[in-house]
């Protein structure tokens, strides 16, 4: 009777199968009121994940269900039995679940009245591949019922493809970094094992030391959840270009990972290669190189330079970067301190190199060699860089002499002395070096002739000069001597004239009047027994000081007749007594006539002879 009733069943379905279309997703599959809605018919999954079977059902008005079950069977079972159960939600019951589904299959609704049926199965493996079908028990007019749903759901389990999702901020060396990384799937069974391992330049995997990992669960729904692990560690240029693995390990030996490169970014010392002495003439060669990521910018300058020199670049491996620098035919002029500088992000290193061009020594003009009184000496002047040594060979033969060393700059002066007998080469040698090569020069010997000593010199400049002086002084005497001699002969001359001086004063005329003197209109007789007298005119009158009075109009006449006597020339105190006395007598005239007139006298006229005083004499 069973058979029968499951076999009309069976018929029935597959008919209202035919007539709905139930191949298609999502429709529902109904059969006498009971209806079963399964969102996806074939499902596909991996292995170590999880797996949701959408499903919702309705019953007859008068069945009321109570619990779900669900069982897994082939596909070429017709209909699956109790030893196919994978999940009962009646816990009571006596049909147990199959052991390698315990734990794993879950409902998403629980409370049955709410028609959901649809559950989730965790850690799946692949042996959970195939046909699963829904059961609904309950009651039905009292009695208890059931009934199983034709539709099934295939499910096809497969090996785990899915990768850990790794993040990865930005890492610079020196700062603290936090990476993480998140399991795939989310599903609500156990709990995945995550590890991080380091593979270094080697290829030897290994754990990264000084860092710490954190574990995190987040539920997002009740069935969902996300599982994921962080990693923090400070950062280091070694770590950039390795590789770090995110390992996933799930229940039942499933494992899935994910390798990611690391990126640091970081810069190292500048490094400058090449030879740094170079010979005049010949090629510089700088490198300038610096490891560095991202790249570094690198720029040659010339101190004090802020050009930039060209330079060739060139990318090496391991991120290193370089620039160098050619400079052919090298001079003096190239000599100097370069700077490399290399510019990563915003930071700037630099680094100073100082090249220095060396030339060949090269003995120089003003070398030579003097020989006088059997003393040899000898100078050599060389130059070069580095400085050159000079070496005297005829210096191997003697042990006594003196040599002197100077150094200016880049050239070296080497004087050496010595004494030597019947010396007969005309050349001594000088021998330069300063390791770029060596020079020799015959040095041609000048003989010079003995002067005399320094003391006769002395002497002779002393007598030349004593005896020039005495000269000059016998000369300095006679022509005083003569000037003396002249001026007495001409004193005395003068002594023997005999003057007559007239004075005369008359208002408005000068104080002596040169001219003849007049009286009784007749011209004084220039011969009157003694020798000739001379006659002046004098006005008196102006010798009066500016404030003084004036007294009369009258004019005032004063002759004086002065007569000189003869004196015998060769007297010379007699003539400084006259000279004196002479002297005197000025004087008294002129402060007697200076004197002030009498106010109440009016003009008087007055006379006098100079001849009776000079008489008196």
């Amino acid at each position: 009777m069973f058979v029968l009733i499951w076999s009309a069943l069976f018929v029935s379905v597959k008919g209202s199968i035919a007539d709905t279309g139930a191949s298609a997703w999502g429709q529902q599959h109904c059969d006498r009121g009971y209806c079963v809605t399964l969102t996806e018919r074939e499902l596909t999954a991996e292995a170590g994940l999880c797996v949701v079977i959408p499903c919702s059902f309705t019953t007859a008005d008068e069945f009321t269900p109570k619990h779900t079950i669900w069982y897994k069977c082939e596909a070429s079972q017709h209909s699956c039995s109790d030893a196919d159960i994978i999940f009962h939600s009646n816990k009571n019951t006596d049909k147990k679940a199959q052991s390698g589904f315990e734990g794993r299959v879950s409902r998403l609704e629980p409370d049955v009245s709410q028609k959901n049926c649809s559950i989730i199965i965790n850690d799946l493996k692949e042996s959970d591949s195939g046909s699963y079908q829904l059961r609904v028990t309950g009651e039905l007019n009292g009695k208890q019922d059931g009934f199983t749903f034709i539709p099934r759901v295939t499910v096809s389990v497969k090996g785990l493809n899915q990768k850990p999702t790794v993040m990865i901020p930005t890492l610079t060396e020196g700062q603290q970094a936090t990476l993480t990384c998140t399991a795939p799937g989310l599903c609500s069974g156990s709990v995945p094992e995550i590890t991080w391992t380091w593979r270094g330049a080697g290829g030897t995997e290994s754990y990264i030391t000084g860092n710490s990992t954190d574990f995190k669960t987040e539920n997002l729904t009740t069935f969902r959840q996300r599982h994921s692990s962080t990693l923090t560690f400070k950062s280091s240029a070694e770590q950039h270009n390795t590789t770090v693995t995110c390992k996933i390990r799930f229940t039942g030996e499933t494992t899935t990972e994910e390798a990611s490169s690391l990126k640091v970014n970081y810069v190292k010392e500048v490094k400058i290669t090449g030879v740094t002495s170079v010979r005049e003439g010949n090629v510089l060669n700088l490198t300038c190189s610096v490891e560095s990521f991202p790249p570094a910018h690198i720029v040659w300058r010339k101190v004090p330079s802020n050009t930039n020199l060209q330079t060739r670049n060139t990318d090496l491996h391991n991120d290193t970067r370089s620039a160098t620098l050619v400079t052919l035919n090298v001079t003096a002029e190239n000599s100097g301190q370069y700077i490399c500088m290399a510019k990563h992000l915003d930071k700037t290193l630099t680094s100073y190199v100082n090249v220095t061009v060396t030339w060949h020594t090269k003995i120089q003009n003003g070398s030579g060699c003097v020989l006088q009184s059997d003393v040899l000496t000898c100078v050599c002047i060389s130059e070069g860089f580095p400085l050159p040594t000079i070496k005297w060979p005829l210096l191997e033969n003697h042990t006594q002499y003196t040599l002197i060393t100077t150094v200016s700059n880049h050239t070296v002066n080497s004087t050496v002395s010595l004494t030597v007998k019947n010396h007969g080469n005309s050349t001594v040698e000088c021998v330069s070096n300063n390791g770029n090569g060596e020079e020799r020069e015959n040095l041609l010997v000048y003989k010079k002739h003995e002067q005399p000593s320094s003391f006769g010199l002395e002497f002779l400049k002393v007598i030349i000069a004593f005896l020039t002086g005495v000269l000059l002084s016998v000369i300095v005497c006679c022509l005083v001597k003569n000037c003396y001699s002249f001026s007495r002969k001409k004193k005395k001359s003068s002594r023997n004239s005999d003057e007559t001086l007239e004075m005369e004063t008359h208002r408005n005329d000068k104080l002596i009047y040169d001219g003849p003197a007049f009286q009784d209109n007749h011209m004084l007789n220039s011969n009157s027994g003694r020798k000739e007298v001379q006659y002046a005119t004098i006005n008196f009158s102006l010798l009066k000081r500016n404030g003084r009075k004036q007294a009369s109009t009258k004019t005032e006449y004063a002759e004086i007749n002065k007569a000189v006597k003869e004196q015998r020339e060769d007297a010379e105190e007699e003539d400084e007594l006259l000279d004196a006395k002479e002297d005197q007598m000025v004087v008294e005239l002129e402060m007697k006539y200076r004197e002030p007139e009498n106010e109440e006298g009016g003009d008087e006229a007055v006379y006098s002879i100079v001849n009776d005083i000079i008489s008196e004499i």
